[in-house]
């Protein structure tokens, strides 16, 4: 069976865990050494799903501080799928999802173009006692963002921990198994790009991805 490429952008408050997730889910290792993401960079990795098909995950990995945020055009162009990212243990970063989305939309020039466009909601954190940020508020959040925008389809809500491994996977998996690329960038494969996307990579560049990110700030 072919094999299909999907870019995943991560965005979402610094210090939310966005990093944290993604080493989890390609490498299964925690560290609590926190390093702020600088600009963005990305990795791939391949997961086979039950019916065979393989899918390969373009994970980036972006910045969270406001002086990174005017790099986001640059990082969220050509993106098949975007997951919002909080941490249960603090609301603000709960609180400014909605600015995050918004920005994505207009940085990633899909505005109202397609109000389907794949969100996923993930709070990290669930490993801490000290929750602020309720299931309830975030189905809440998911419901009036699909209802706005007039998707079809309710942005679904995960939940998990990067520190203990827990649930890391199942808002990974779930773009693997429901996202798809639209057709037209399928006939383009072998022929060029289609217009207003990135190229599609099918190597990790994570390593020139941050060279780039660095020369840039």
């Amino acid at each position: 069976m072919g094999k299909q490429l999907l870019k995943v952008v991560l965005i979402g408050d610094g210090g939310v865990g966005k990093t944290s997730l993604r080493n989890q889910f390609i490498h299964k290792r925690f560290t609590n050494a926190y390093k702020a993401t600088i600009g963005a960079d990305f990795i791939t990795k391949e997961i086979e799903l039950e019916d065979g098909k393989r899918v390969s995950l373009q994970i980036w990995d972006t910045a969270g501080q406001e002086r990174f945020q005017s790099l986001g055009i640059a990082f969220y162009r050509g993106a098949d799928a975007c997951v919002l990212c909080y941490d249960v243990t603090n609301y603000l970063t709960f609180e400014h999802l909605a600015r995050w989305r918004r920005e994505f939309l207009n940085q990633a020039g899909i505005g109202d173009s397609n109000p389907d466009f794949p969100f996923v909601l993930l709070g990290n954190k669930i490993d801490i006692d000290e929750r602020v940020v309720s299931r309830r508020q975030a189905r809440g959040f998911a419901q009036e963002h699909s209802t706005v925008t007039g998707s079809k389809v309710e942005m679904p809500c995960f939940e998990a921990s990067a520190k203990d491994g827990i649930r890391v996977e199942d808002a990974f998996l779930y773009i693997a198994k429901t996202v798809r690329i639209p057709q037209m960038e399928l006939d383009m494969v072998g022929g060029g790009t289609a217009p207003g996307t990135t190229p599609r990579l099918d190597w990790d560049a994570e390593s020139e991805a941050r060279k780039k990110s660095k020369g840039c700030c």
